[in-house]
């Protein structure tokens, strides 16, 4: 079968009475499902014609029914991230016409108080699959629009990355390839993100096998689920492996029906473990929102690489434009991370990044002469496998939750005797990165008193807060008086200035034992070249 629209994988389920999507004790067939959605839809279409329609929700079964109506029907859905600041959420709303508002029940609140600042209509989502409404609609081309998916970018404004049928039915069947329509699929991963969406829900459309929802994820319950509902495959991104190999082992931890993990971010240890705990094939992918870049994992390659450097794909300086030279490695340390390390590019045109919507500066930021400049660093060893570096320093990755830096260092700039401050990215021991600020003062730092202002800000949500806080008398400039925050990100914590970390009994000074304790878990983790990028 062929399909290049996600409203054509739809139609073609709309028959199928095998079990389609199943919650907590419900169970819907394929035909239910596919009329809880178009039903959805005609609910919209009833408010409209192209509704942008805001959702704030775990991963529920009426989140699933409202995507499938937006593509039957011809309506878009903003998926608003709530663990945004409620300042961050009515900015993305504004900024994606958001003309309706749903919410599920933990979010009711924060969905008021964006619907007030809008003056937009806020309804439960509840039910949103049996309001049937008569109606038809057009043919859905791949290239409209079917949702909105935010992502952070280098100038500090987040992203709504134009998610269209085809970017959604090409990895759907992709990876549907994978499955049959006896697989179940699990999902835990939040569906506000892409990686569920095009990793999860569109290969089990693809290809007829059950999708599993799960509200939220949850490391201890991830085993006894996938024995429940027999799942054979299961969608994880960052630290998710790493949260489930800290739950106690048992003997039989590998007798249950799970054959696929598939994900990115993944550490290397962490899937060998995975794989060899529970019994499965665990397949780390690379990927972002904007699906410009792919790379193929390569199981015979060596431990924690994302597989070769595809045709058309290179690794430029982002200074000079030119190709960066091949790593050199010396048990396991990178020799030449200054020539090495540079920026993934796609110079053959844009795979299946459609723009982002009502943003042409980000547009130009991130396509430059036809070619696809990603943002994220990588280097590759003589063989030709690429390994992923970390990010560019204005932007990181906290626990799947992209960050733009900027709109924190403006927040701590608002402290109290800062002269300057500059947040970046620091690797983390198991997946993605680290927030780190540096700040220059005027007096010595009160770690109680930044506590305080930091739980006093509404415009930082609880992942942007900086897990590193280095107290600096001067920090490194250019001629031009901008900080060379590539040098601070390369010194991390690693420094002859007192640095702060936070943990869960509050700020306190990070010492050479808490140091060496942090180095030793990134070997643990199999990351530790990042520490030398």
């Amino acid at each position: 079968m062929t399909a290049n629209t996600l409203a054509a994988l739809l139609r073609a389920r709309a028959e199928d009475d095998r079990p389609g999507l199943m919650f907590e004790d419900a169970v819907w067939s394929w035909r239910a499902y596919v009329a809880a959605c178009r039903a959805a839809g005609a609910w919209l279409s009833a408010r409209g014609p192209r509704v942008h329609v805001g959702v704030l929700s775990e991963n529920v079964p009426e989140l699933v029914f409202l995507l499938g109506g937006a593509a039957l029907a011809g309506h878009v859905v903003v998926a608003l991230n709530p663990t945004r600041s409620p300042d961050e959420l009515i900015r993305d709303a504004r900024a994606t016409d958001v003309e309706l508002l749903l919410w599920d029940g933990p979010y009711e609140e924060a969905a008021r108080l964006v619907s007030a600042a809008l003056n937009v209509d806020s309804l439960p989502l509840l039910g949103i699959g049996s309001r049937a409404v008569g109606g038809s609609h057009a043919e859905p081309a791949p290239g409209d629009l079917v949702m909105l998916i935010f992502t952070s970018g280098t100038s500090g404004r987040p992203r709504a990355v134009r998610i269209t049928q085809r970017k959604i039915a090409v990895p759907g069947m992709s990876l549907g390839a994978l499955l049959t329509p006896e697989d179940v699929v699990y999902c835990s991963m939040p569906l506000f993100h892409s990686g569920a969406l095009m990793a999860a829900y569109a290969p089990a459309v693809a290809s007829g096998a059950a999708l599993v929802l799960r509200r939220r994820f949850s490391a201890s319950g991830l085993l006894p689920d996938v024995r429940r509902y027999g799942a054979t495959y299961l969608h994880y991104v960052g630290k998710a492996l790493s949260y489930v190999l800290a739950t106690p082992e048992h003997p039989d931890d590998a007798r249950n029906p799970l054959k696929i993990a598939f994900g990115n971010e993944g550490s290397a240890v962490a899937i060998k473990r995975f794989g060899e705990r529970f019994g499965c094939h665990v397949i780390d992918a690379f990927g972002s929102t904007e699906t410009a870049i792919s790379l193929t994992p390569d199981p015979s390659g060596p431990p924690g690489c994302l597989g070769r450097l595809p045709e058309g794909v290179a690794i430029l300086n982002p200074f000079t434009g030119r190709p960066c030279p091949p790593a050199r490695v010396e048990d396991g340390r990178l020799l030449n991370p200054d020539e090495a390390v540079g920026e993934l590019v796609n110079m053959s045109g844009l795979g299946l990044f459609e723009g982002y919507y009502n943003d042409p500066d980000a547009d130009a930021e991130r396509v430059r002469d036809g070619a696809f400049w990603s943002g994220d660093l990588a280097y590759m060893d003589a063989e030709g496998y690429v390994f992923f570096a970390g990010r560019g320093t204005e932007r990181l990755r906290v626990d799947g939750e992209n960050l733009a830096v900027a709109p924190i260092e403006a927040a701590l700039r608002e402290f109290a005797g800062v002269i300057e401050a500059a947040v970046y990215p620091v690797p983390d021991v198991a997946a993605g990165d680290q927030v780190m600020a540096a700040l220059v003062l005027e007096g010595t730092f009160n770690p109680e008193a930044f506590t305080a202002f930091l739980e006093s800000r509404r415009d930082l949500g609880v992942k942007s807060l900086p897990r590193y806080i280095r107290v600096s008398d001067h920090l490194p400039q250019t001629p031009s008086h901008k900080v060379l925050k590539r040098v601070l990100a390369r010194e991390g914590w690693r420094t002859g200035d007192p640095v702060w970390w936070r943990t869960p009994a509050g700020l306190r000074p990070l010492t050479d034992a808490d140091a060496k304790g942090i180095e030793e878990e990134f070997v643990r983790h199999g990351r530790q070249h990042l520490l030398e990028t």
